[in-house]
């Protein structure tokens, strides 16, 4: 079968296109042909492996995993004789490693689950690791309620688009932050209210909200707080901190140093790729109530292309490659 693998750390030009051997199915696995898979940032760092913390993870010198992907939609090929769930023939999507390839193995027990009628293999691959960042960041971290006033910084990327979505779905009241050619995107999906980054400063609008989701990470903490009720929440996911030895980390890191002397709650996190939270985001999907956004699809042969152009930072919505 083919897969996209690497042996070093480096830009999309150490990519390749191998032959492998197809995967051995186990007692509780699933084999799945894969037929779209999304891209994420942490892709980014597994292959550049950068920032440097990374490879703590990833391997000190040399990458430890070959390939790269986390999302994937495709259909049963084959089960395990202990796999309960799902049949050959069903049309699956989820989340586990190295998933650029033909033909992937994942356990019954792993982030998958059966994909909504309603949506094509691209859109469910887009949907995993973004739709669930949203997700938890909203309900467990923010702890949106009907009728908060929610923020996103940073509306038009991957996560910033499921945000907007499943904040109004949680009933609250959005602002979407993005550039002057993202608005229309933005409103599209449901935000109430768009701000245009290239025009006005949301930390000195005089508005206030219940909870500022910080996707974009493109001002101070400083800055957030002062957007945010005295009681209120920033959830920060991503930094543009470009430093190689901890790069996005590097904020967190300052809000633990702020969080004991600020009234405000403050919390970073990475989210918890649940299989759970797969289901709720099914429920969500098969309502309508949310609806996976697509930039730009590639055939796997272009993925070194589809690599630099995530890697421009000007990627709306999500970039998914087809196999």
């Amino acid at each position: 079968m083919k897969a996209i693998r690497y042996y070093r750390y480096g830009s999309a030009d150490v990519l390749q296109a191998q032959d492998v051997d197809e995967p051995g199915v186990g007692d509780n696995d699933l084999l799945i042909r894969v037929r779209a898979v999304s891209l994420n940032a942490l892709d980014l760092h597994h292959l550049s492996g950068l920032p440097y913390i990374v490879r703590t993870q990833t391997g000190l010198t040399r990458p430890k995993a070959h390939g790269l992907g986390l999302d994937m939609a495709g259909t049963v090929e084959a089960v395990g004789r202990r796999v309960s769930s799902f049949q050959p023939g069903d049309e699956v999507f989820g989340s586990d490693s190295q998933m650029l390839a033909e033909y992937v193995c994942i356990g019954e027990d792993k982030p998958v689950v059966h994909k909504p009628p309603r949506l094509t293999f691209e859109q469910a691959a887009a949907v995993p690791v973004a739709a669930l960042t949203a997700l938890q960041a909203l309900r467990d971290k923010g702890q949106v309620r009907r009728g908060h006033r929610v923020l996103v910084n940073g509306a038009s990327g991957g996560v910033g688009l499921f945000a907007v979505q499943i904040a109004k779905a949680l009933g609250a009241e959005v602002t979407g932050v993005c550039s002057t050619t993202n608005m229309d995107m933005v409103m599209s999906v449901g935000a109430d209210h768009v701000i245009d980054y290239t025009k006005t400063d949301f930390t000195r609008s005089g508005q206030r909200f219940d909870l500022l989701i910080d996707v974009a990470g493109s001002r101070t903490l400083a800055e957030c707080r002062s957007a945010l009720e005295p009681t209120g929440v920033l959830v920060g996911i991503g930094s543009q901190s470009k430093g190689r030895w901890l790069g996005p980390m590097s904020r967190p890191l300052r809000m633990l140093m702020v969080a004991p002397v600020a009234r405000q709650k403050m919390t970073f996190f990475i989210a918890d790729l649940s299989r759970d939270d797969l289901l709720v985001m099914c429920g969500l999907l098969d309502s309508g109530k949310v609806t996976p956004v697509i930039d730009r699809i590639y055939p796997i042969a272009d993925v070194a292309e589809a690599i630099r152009y995530l890697e421009t930072g000007h990627a709306r919505a999500k970039v998914v490659l087809t196999i």
